[in-house]
């Protein structure tokens, strides 16, 4: 298997739920092609605020096979006004953008006030729900937060990317009927959590994702990530359900349909 592009062992081909073509070094010609060949068919390029959001939306304009979400990610909620709420739902009419988002809370980090990274999101779950788009959520150290205030927004439609728990919070996830995206981290060998979470979880609630250029798989630690390598996190989970990879595979396009209806 080759370090940077594996050749894909199974035949169909996956989707990338989660990725940053903007934030890779490779330029988008480089980084779409280089997927295709690994053996991902489609990608969503997800946006963390109004600017790279419409960057987004550019280049799911630009390349088949490429999505685009539009959002403001927690870490800049202090900066969310009426423009860029504006900016945003400008967007999501886009029938390239699949999703709302990346949006939600973070504790960890808290680069922005709580108050203001839950206003922010409380917005976000309205925007979904005037839409029908899903929700792409963030979520770091924040579990309790985050499902009440999707409960209070009776959020509906919601992918908890790079999930992050464990499996008894993957239950509560799924008894709302959301989505769980699994990233490279569920490869290491100290996030037993996660494997336990994509193992208790069903298959039809799993999806899988890169973060590009985020969370490189175990084999390639300590360099940019890209989303060919998506197909390593379908490879965890089938090991961890003791499943087959093309079914595991298989099921997560499937889903993936399922979660971002627009997603064609």
């Amino acid at each position: 298997m080759n370090d940077t592009n594996p050749e894909p062992t199974v035949q169909s081909r996956a989707v990338d739920t989660h990725c940053h073509l903007f934030l890779l070094d490779d330029d988008p010609v480089t980084a779409v092609e280089r997927a295709r060949a690994a053996g991902v068919d489609a990608l969503v390029c997800v946006g963390i605020d109004p600017q790279t959001s419409r960057r987004s939306v550019e280049l799911a304009e630009s390349f088949r096979g490429v999505f685009a979400t539009a959002g403001m990610h927690p870490h800049d909620a202090g900066a969310f006004d009426a423009r860029a709420g504006a900016e945003i739902e400008e967007l999501l009419a886009n029938p390239h953008v699949v999703g709302v988002g990346e949006c939600g809370l973070d504790f960890y980090r808290m680069l922005s006030p709580r108050e203001d990274q839950e206003r922010v999101l409380r917005v976000h779950v309205a925007l979904s729900r005037e839409t029908g788009l899903p929700l792409v959520i963030h979520v770091r150290d924040a579990w309790p937060e985050i499902l009440r205030v999707l409960d209070e927004g009776s959020a509906e439609r919601v992918v908890l990317h790079c999930f992050s728990g464990d499996a008894a919070t993957a239950m509560q996830v799924v008894e709302r009927g959301w989505f769980l995206s699994f990233a490279g981290n569920v490869t290491y060998p100290k996030n037993a959590h996660l494997r336990e979470a994509a193992a208790a979880a069903p298959l039809d609630r799993l999806l899988v994702e890169t973060d590009s250029p985020f969370l490189a798989p175990q084999r390639l630690r300590g360099r940019d990530n890209a989303p060919g390598n998506v197909l390593d996190v379908v490879e965890a989970i089938a090991n961890a359900r003791g499943e087959a990879v093309e079914s595991v595979l298989g099921a997560t396009i499937s889903n993936a349909r399922r979660a971002f209806p627009r997603l064609r």
